[in-house]
């Protein structure tokens, strides 16, 4: 079967990418090896337990600012609830805990606190930063990568506001530090900035360029900070129900190894299976290194864009801990996300940031407990031949980062319900970041916007997208990416773009908080609900039990049915489940296999869910 458009990767880029063809009516099909879409955003589950699988500070819903998510649900007319946090999130800065309020002045006056003779240096570089923002992001909005802007839409921005315009296009090549230099002196709030940058974009201020801290240092307090409420299976996972809703195919668990060509260009693409998917325009939601050292066979390419891809400089590899403790170890004034600065003269393996975002979503667990996800820096040589070392490296990491949690959160150890680990190993297995740089090439002075990954490639078909390209690191910057892939793909058609229009309807309901289970599904009819609460039950097991047969892919659809896409869940169904298997003697075995028997001592109602989606939609 041929495609108008084939996706690689269902990282949020390439579901941003693929939703977008999709609503415009373009045939797509979206690649992936995980058994899931979403890349780093997204869920697992250990007995009932909801983890964040990664990115979970999330940003770009709010009404103001970069907020990139905000518009793609605006275009695809596509709801999803979100929690707003109070907080930005905390810094643990020598022994100080520092507010990051979403307003301005408000943080200003906190930070001052923490650097007295810094004070009014403070409130003139945030005041001076906001304007400046405000003047080229806000008053403009414009959700295009730069490889992409339009020259005359840049020039009417520029026309309001020269003097910002200009201002900004200064910091293009100058380094963060350089921008700082400007206002303060005091060594101890380069450190503080230094944290920000790291935590941000992986990188120093010397390596930062400075156009991006400007934006990165306001940009979260005009926008806000939010969580979509439930989890974050729901922000992927809306993004594929606009896909299948639209005649798009979800082509999960099927690996690319090969970038087709004919007659020099591609032409489509080869999956690990043996099969050839075949389509007039591909985009590439991945690492730089995998397309020119694996995909792209070299006969197509230069030596010097080889060397180039080659020599892109990785972000550094990282640990995530995924812990369920005691409610009691976690204060009541903690805030869903906490950075930890162990060490604030470098950056070593003690800079964890925690994420407890069951403070506001009490979905994630039980009334009496928390879910904490920290993830931080690894150094440490894993040797991923000797099976029995690597255990034995994950368990003393383990330790490690329990143990740095401990000194924020004392009693942490031994409030440990369940703990595991991912490793570099780990994150590259289930993403295919190469050695579990969670952020792709660093963002730093010389490899940072246009040297990055253009949005086109040397190919007038082949579109490019994702964490290696011009935006960068971040869910709004990836979800920008694949915005500007999309329109470079239907510009090409002579389809029309998306672009922002000042009455465009909301999509976005900001609930209440904390959130609880009882409000999921708010607006359903009272029997879809109760299917929905049903399927949501689902573990989504990596190696599930409830089926012996793998393409009765049951766990695809509770996850599709959790998130209200039903025209997925059937597609899926009939697809997957033979008649047999639609026979309630068979879905009853898997009912007695489902891993929450032994659990919980009840099983999903496979049965029900399926009968739901298979008669009634």
């Amino acid at each position: 079967m041929g495609y108008n458009v084939v996706i690689i990767g269902a990282g949020l880029s390439g579901l941003t990418a693929a939703s977008l063809l999709a609503k415009r009516g373009l045939h797509v099909a979206v690649i992936d090896n995980n058994y899931k879409p979403g890349g780093s955003c997204g869920i697992f589950k250990r007995k009932n337990i909801t983890f964040d699988q990664g990115a979970a500070m999330l940003y770009g819903f709010g009404e103001k600012g970069f907020n990139a998510h905000r518009f793609v649900f605006n275009c695809l007319e596509e709801p999803i609830d979100v929690i707003k946090h109070d907080l930005l999130y905390c810094v643990n800065f020598k022994g100080k805990r520092i507010r990051f309020w979403a307003d301005v002045d408000m943080f200003a006056e906190e930070l001052a606190q923490v650097f007295p003779p810094e004070k009014e240096n403070i409130k003139r570089f945030y005041h001076d930063l906001e304007k400046m923002y405000r003047h080229v992001m806000v008053e403009s909005p414009s959700y295009t990568t730069p490889d992409e802007t339009d020259p005359d839409e840049a020039s009417k921005v520029f026309s309001r506001h020269p003097d910002s315009y200009a201002r900004f296009l200064s910091y293009i090549d100058k380094s963060a530090k350089d921008l700082l230099t400007e206002y303060f002196s005091d060594p101890e709030i380069f450190k503080f900035f230094d944290k920000l940058t790291s935590t941000y974009c992986y990188a120093t201020v010397e390596e930062s360029p400075a156009v991006l801290a400007a934006v990165m240092f306001v940009d979260n307090h005009v926008g806000g900070s939010y969580y979509p409420a439930g989890s974050t299976l729901f922000l992927p996972g809306k993004l594929e129900k606009v896909i299948e809703e639209n005649g798009g195919d979800m082509l999960l668990e099927n690996e690319v190894v090969r970038i087709l060509f004919s007659g020099g260009r591609p032409s489509g693409v080869e999956l690990k299976s043996g099969s050839n998917i075949y389509a007039d325009n591909i985009i590439y939601s991945g690492t730089v290194w995998n397309l020119y050292g694996k995909l792209v066979d070299r006969t197509h390419l230069s030596a010097q864009r080889i060397d180039w891809a080659a020599n892109q400089v990785p972000t550094h590899p990282s640990v995530v801990l995924y812990a369920h403790i005691d409610k009691r170890v976690i204060p009541e004034d903690t805030a869903p996300i906490e950075m930890l600065v162990g060490n604030p003269d470098l950056l070593d393996e003690s800079e964890v940031t925690a994420y407890i975002l069951s403070i506001d979503d009490k979905t994630l667990c039980d009334e009496n407990g928390h879910t904490v996800v920290a993830i931080g820096p690894t150094f440490a040589d894993w040797d991923y031949e000797d099976v029995d070392d690597y255990l034995l490296k994950k368990e003393k990491e383990k330790a490690r980062l329990i143990a740095v949690l401990e000194k924020r959160f004392p009693g942490f150890t031994d409030g440990v319900r369940y703990a595991e680990v991912a490793t570099p190993r780990t994150i590259e297995r289930y993403t295919l970041k190469n050695g579990g740089a969670v952020a792709g090439p660093k963002q730093m002075l010389g490899q940072h916007m246009l040297h990055r990954l253009h949005t086109r490639s040397e190919w007038d078909n082949l579109f490019c997208c994702g964490e290696s390209t011009v935006m960068g690191t971040g869910t709004p910057t990836v979800t920008t990416s694949g915005i500007s892939a999309a329109n470079a793909v239907l510009k090409k058609l002579r389809l029309e773009p998306f672009k922002y229009q000042p009455d465009m309807k909301n999509y976005i309901k900001t609930v209440a908080k904390p959130f609880r289970a009882e409000s999921l599904y708010e607006g359903y009819p009272e029997e879809t609900r109760a299917i929905m609460r049903q399927a949501s039950r689902c573990q989504y097991c990596e190696n599930p039990q409830c089926s012996t047969n793998r393409e009765w892919d049951i766990r695809g659809i509770m996850r599709r049915v959790t998130v209200g896409n039903f025209a997925g869940a059937e597609k899926r169904a009939r697809r997957s489940l033979t008649t047999e298997a639609l026979s309630k003697t068979s879905l009853a075995e898997c009912e007695k296999r489902c891993v929450l028997n032994k659990d919980v001592g009840s099983s999903v109602e496979i049965q029900k869910v399926i009968d739901y989606v298979t008669t009634k939609q």
